[in-house]
């Protein structure tokens, strides 16, 4: 059965993280998937909006650690970070339905959706400092406008996991949605965007989201560190210890 699946549906793409087994941990392959799925949406006159969602009881658990080390020549043509670069330029709606874990990518993903809504169950964390290496997808430029920077410092540097409530009240989510109705409601809300006239969403969606190139350039400043930090000797040794632990 395919780690990522696709459906479409009154005007959305419904894209389904399925990897159950690895609580959802984003291989490369899976990275190459998100991206072709989105591409394709974004060129199918068919599809207004995306909703991105995972098991009822994952979102996601992160990159599948060992799959990155085996492949960590890092630049932009890095299935991971393409894909976030695809996040980036995406110019339809992107909706994220939250349930369990949702770390590291599984969070800094939500900072490019327009509206995302979790269930009781998630929860949310940035251990990014803590595996010795230092945020991606825009999140060091994207999480202090959001929430102010002492707090982005604390959400980042500590990379303590928080949860649904936290997660509303730091408007990094829309709302938090009975677990039983979560799937359903995001695709309504995904639907609503889908029937709105394309052209004025997007322009609008386009000016809301404000300057794209700063963002972009904060992400290249994040590759090249994130690149660095992952050939250090501390967190090869975080690494480890994490790989350790199963």
């Amino acid at each position: 059965m395919s780690t990522i699946q696709v459906k479409d549906e009154q005007g959305v793409r419904i894209i389904t993280i399925n990897r159950p087994e690895k609580r959802n941990a984003l291989s490369l392959e899976m990275y190459t998937s998100l991206t072709e799925y989105l591409i394709q949406g974004e060129t199918d006159n068919a599809i207004h909006s995306f909703l991105i969602k995972g098991q009822q009881d994952c979102f996601t658990s992160g990159n599948d650690v060992a799959d990155f080390l085996k492949n960590s020549n890092l630049d932009s043509d890095h299935p991971a970070f393409n894909f976030l670069f695809n996040l980036l330029d995406l110019k339809k709606p992107l909706v994220a339905a939250v349930t369990g874990a949702a770390v590291g990518i599984g969070t800094t993903l939500l900072l490019h959706c327009d509206l995302v809504y979790a269930d009781t169950t998630a929860k949310f964390q940035l251990p990014f400092v803590n595996l010795a290496l230092v945020p991606e997808a825009g999140a060091s430029l994207l999480l202090p406008r959001l929430v102010g920077p002492q707090k982005a410092s604390e959400l980042l540097l500590l990379g303590e996991s928080f949860n649904a409530e936290t997660a509303k009240t730091l408007n990094i989510i829309n709302d938090v949605i009975p677990s039983d109705t979560i799937f359903e409601f995001a695709l309504a809300q995904a639907v609503k965007l889908a029937k709105q006239p394309p052209q004025a969403l997007q322009a609008s969606r386009s000016l809301i989201r404000g300057d794209k190139e700063s963002i972009r350039q904060q992400m290249e400043k994040e590759l090249a560190q994130f690149a660095v930090r992952l050939q250090s000797e501390e967190a090869k040794a975080r690494f480890q210890a994490f790989l350790a632990k199963g």
